[in-house]
């Protein structure tokens, strides 16, 4: 390559870098104008833009002004005719007001005329009155002269005599009266007992104290007792309830008093056995749950009790204490049903007699309330049953009721008597009560024994099925203070020396009677 090519490329490059250089500003100048333009027309637009709604903006605050003034206008329109309107009616008000004190004044005037006429019209009457009685003087003088007695005497004379007739045959009347009503009482309410008595064909339910399990086999009995006995004392401990495991083929017997526990454990146990677990854990788990299910049991109980009875709007928490009484029991009789049967036969005399049936049956229904929680609460059952059927809203006469049916008050009305008679016929049906009748006797013999061990004691009553046990001592060998202290002694050693369901009542009555004899 010589001198005058290279010369002649670096002038072909020189001059192409030249005019790329030239090239690149003229397209650079063309788009600055370009863009200059844009920014231009975008800033007239806006203006624009601006223009157009500072004249809305401004338009619709006149058309926003105009429509204010219109309503402010017709506001105040309104205003003034309320205002006018107002003003009128205090108007006319006032004028009736001005009319009515006129009329007043005119009346004030006339009532202080007929006031003189009539105090003139009174001395006249008074005056007149002293000339009568005058005269009246007069003839009863000339009266008691031919008569030789005064008036007071004669007119003592008159009572005497009236009353004394008017006494005897009042006192025929009465002996008369109470004579045939005692006697159409006796036969009316013999007739409504017998009806009811008749009318009512429920089963009784009586109750033991002991439940049997069935068993699948016998080697069951060593899974119940578990390792060193470890299973039945967590069962019974869990359930308050003696298992009993004896020769008895493919059985296992649950023992207590408390029927709630016992049909507890018989369910958890023969859960127990369905499901083959049986260890302490999952005995505390079963009789757990069982025991949550058992008051829902209870409580639908209660629920269809108040609905055979027909006791409607019972508290939720009364309902429960009826349901429990499913598993309660008295003298071996199944507490609900006889709560049921008291009611029923409540219903029957309450419809005989014209009184409220509802309320009757209620009363029947709820008087041995009481029992649900008597092991829980102290005092009698009638007390307590009082107390929650008071707390939980019940009528005054239905809480009356239900204390009075053992007579730990006095009963006051025909319901009273009415859950007394249907009581003592419930439980006086043969088999309601399981109880032997020599035991029954014993335990009557045995409380008036108790009671004559006791010094000034001249005679002793057991009744109400050894219920209570009533007294009479001699009024001039004891007093009221000593009295009081036979009581109290005669129910502590009943305590100790007796056994006996629920609670007996010890009345000490002392009395002082005065007779003479007329000759």
């Amino acid at each position: 390559m010589n001198i005058t090519q290279l010369a002649i490329g670096i002038a072909v490059f020189a001059g192409g870098l030249l005019a790329g250089f030239f090239v690149r500003r003229y397209f650079i100048e063309a788009k600055q104008q370009d863009i200059e333009e844009q920014g231009r027309k975008l800033i007239e637009n806006a203006l624009s833009d601006a223009e157009k709604l500072k004249k809305e903006a401004l338009l619709q605050a006149k058309e926003d002004e105009i429509r204010f003034r219109k309503e402010a206008e017709k506001e105040i329109k309104e205003l003034k005719v309320e205002v006018l309107s107002e003003e009128k009616r205090l108007t006319q008000k006032s004028e009736q007001m001005d009319r009515k004190i006129d009329l007043l004044d005119k009346r004030e005037m006339d009532l202080l005329n007929k006031k003189k006429t009539v105090d003139e019209e009174e001395k006249v009457i008074v005056r007149h009155r002293q000339e009568a009685q005058s005269l009246v003087d007069q003839q009863r003088n000339k009266l008691e002269n031919i008569s030789g007695i005064s008036r007071e005497e004669a007119k003592k004379l008159l009572t005497e005599s009236i009353e004394s007739e008017a006494r005897m045959e009042a006192a025929k009347s009465i002996i008369r009266i109470e004579n045939e009503m005692k006697l159409q009482a006796d036969k009316k309410a013999k007739n409504i007992l017998a009806l009811a008595i008749a009318r009512y064909a429920g089963d009784y339910v009586a109750e033991k104290t002991v439940s049997v399990v069935p068993l699948p086999s016998d080697e069951m009995k060593g899974r119940i007792i578990g390792r060193e006995g470890r299973n039945i004392r967590a069962i019974e401990a869990a359930t308050g309830i003696d298992v009993i495991i004896d020769d008895t083929p493919e059985a296992v017997i649950l023992s207590g008093f408390n029927p709630v526990r016992r049909e507890v454990a018989r369910q958890a146990l023969e859960q127990l056995i369905t499901d083959g677990r049986i260890h302490p854990a999952r005995i505390e788990e079963i009789v757990e749950k069982v025991a949550k299910e058992l008051d829902v049991t209870m409580r639908e109980a209660g629920e269809q009790a108040t609905f055979d009875v027909g006791a409607h709007g019972v508290h939720p928490e009364v309902v429960q204490l009826i349901g429990r009484l499913k598993y309660r029991t008295s003298f071996g009789q199944n507490v609900l049903q006889h709560s049921l049967e008291v009611a029923f036969l409540c219903g029957v005399m309450a419809s005989e007699l014209g009184i409220n049936v509802k309320q009757a049956k209620r009363a029947g229904l709820l008087h041995d309330i009481g029992k649900a929680v008597d092991h829980e609460v102290e005092g009698s059952h009638a007390s307590i049953g009082a107390d929650l059927a008071k707390k939980y809203g019940e009528n005054a006469e239905v809480v009356h009721a239900i204390a009075a049916h053992h007579e730990d008050v006095a009963p006051e009305s025909i319901l009273d008597i009415l859950v007394q008679s249907a009581d003592a016929l419930s439980g006086a049906r043969p088999g309601a009560r399981k109880e032997m009748l020599e035991t029954y006797v014993k335990r009557l013999e045995d409380l008036e024994k108790i009671a004559h061990s006791f010094k000034g004691v001249e005679k002793s009553y057991a009744i109400q099925a050894g219920r209570e046990v009533r007294i009479i001592v001699n009024s001039g060998d004891i007093s009221d203070a000593e009295a009081a202290v036979i009581s109290r002694g005669i129910a502590n050693k009943i305590e100790k020396e007796l056994t006996y369901p629920g609670q007996i009542r010890v009345t000490v009555i002392r009395e002082m009677r005065s007779v003479e004899y007329a000759k």
